[in-house]
């Protein structure tokens, strides 16, 4: 016995996606893998904030946590700034990059004013009642959004549209982080713009060219002019980094004394909570120094799980840029991990005496509200690249 067909057989229901287009479409889940990551390097900070900061709070009298409570809600702004962007289609970011730069350069120029707070010789902060912010660290963002922007349709750098409209607020940005000084923050710029134009339209022949030319003209440089371009601090790190033995309790103190925390820590550490040099001998352990109190508290595992720890997030986010659906996601995602990545470089490097002491953070673990909320926000758009459109299989409906 047949039974009548009906014309609906075979049929895709309609209406409801003409009723709403989007139900053609599922987004898949963001990356777990970088979550993950995250997630440990936030936990470990925090860890790590309390065990070095409390000797220093307890020495200025106040509450032995208070770094780490400070840090905690932080935190909390951070993981709301991380879920708004996560959610936030990230292609209208590119609307919000020229006015999002020229806030950042209003917030630079109110460092220079009575609202700027000074701490070693340094006007990087800005000091609103009990609120107080680095607008540095937001020009990261700033400027990877406005490079972007600049290079998701072609990779053609002087034009004139382009070069008044992105270039020119770049280098507002980087000119009033260097006046506040803060030559640290002018490299990793720096670095972060390099490494993005070559991504998108360096040749081979253009970055061996710039790799051999770079070093090379920086050390000429250095020895020609180096006391004429470099502020008197400025030169006296690099004289100490070469020989920190030259002032062993002035300028190369800190220097001499986190590599004893290196030395210290061996292979298996002292134990969580046990570093001596956090306690008088290390003065910035909580914030630009915490990787050598983590060495010193874990050892070398504890090191090489922070190390491991970036490295997987690098590649996290490599990958999430080489699997973005267009220019303007892949160039945000490459800009991003090379930002956090080089910060973690500079930073480690530092407390290892490999390259001259700055003042950059580690991210996601030195003490620091702004970095924190600032690299939180950085992953929620490096989560909403990662996740993907994916076509919904419409209902097959078959009557008989």
């Amino acid at each position: 016995m047949r039974y009548p067909r009906n014309r609906r057989h075979h049929k895709y229901s309609q209406e409801t996606n003409n009723e709403n287009p989007q139900n053609d479409f599922v987004m898949s889940p963001p990356d777990t893998t970088l979550m993950i990551t995250v997630a440990f390097l936030v936990v470990i900070g925090l860890m790590a904030i309390f065990s070095a900061g409390a000797p220093k709070a307890i020495e200025s009298g106040a509450n032995p946590a208070s770094f780490v409570l400070k840090q905690f809600v932080a935190l909390i702004f951070g993981f709301l700034g991380l879920q708004y962007f996560k959610n936030l289609d990230y292609k209208k970011l590119k609307d919000c990059a020229v006015p999002f730069a020229w806030s950042v350069i209003v917030m630079l120029l109110f460092v220079a004013s009575p609202l700027g707070l000074t701490v070693n010789g340094a006007t990087r902060w800005i000091m609103i009642g009990p609120i107080q912010f680095q607008p540095s660290e937001m020009a990261k963002l700033a400027v990877i959004m406005l490079l972007a922007n600049a290079f998701y349709r072609d990779s053609k750098v002087f034009t004139s549209t382009k070069f008044v409209r992105y270039f020119i607020p770049i280098l507002i940005m980087i000119f009033l982080v260097f006046k506040q000084p803060n030559l640290s923050m002018v490299v990793l710029l720096l670095l972060t713009s390099m490494a993005m134009y070559l991504s998108v339209a360096g040749s081979i022949k253009h970055m061996v060219g710039f790799l051999i030319a770079a070093p090379a003209a920086a050390i000429g440089a250095f020895f020609a002019f180096g006391q004429k371009l470099l502020q008197g601090y400025q030169m006296q790190r690099i004289q100490i980094w070469l020989n920190p033995n030259t002032d062993p309790y002035g300028a190369g103190y800190n220097i001499i004394q986190s590599l004893l925390a290196f030395a210290a820590g061996g292979f298996w550490g002292v134990g969580y909570g046990n570093s001596k040099q956090k306690l008088a001998w290390l003065p910035e352990g909580h914030t630009d120094f915490i990787f050598a109190v983590i060495s010193e508290e874990l050892g070398f595992l504890g090191c090489m799980l922070i190390i491991g720890l970036f490295c997987t997030f690098i590649h996290r986010g490599i990958i999430i840029s080489s699997r973005a659906n267009d220019m303007f996601g892949k160039l945000l995602a490459i800009g991003i991990t090379i930002s956090i990545g080089f910060q973690a470089f500079i930073n480690m490097s530092v407390s290892s005496s490999l390259i001259p002491a700055t003042g950059v953070p580690l991210p996601f673990i030195s003490f620091g509200g702004t970095s924190l909320i600032v690299s939180l926000c950085m992953v929620g758009i490096l989560l909403n690249i990662s996740k993907k459109r994916i076509k919904r299989i419409r209902r097959y409906e078959r009557n008989y």
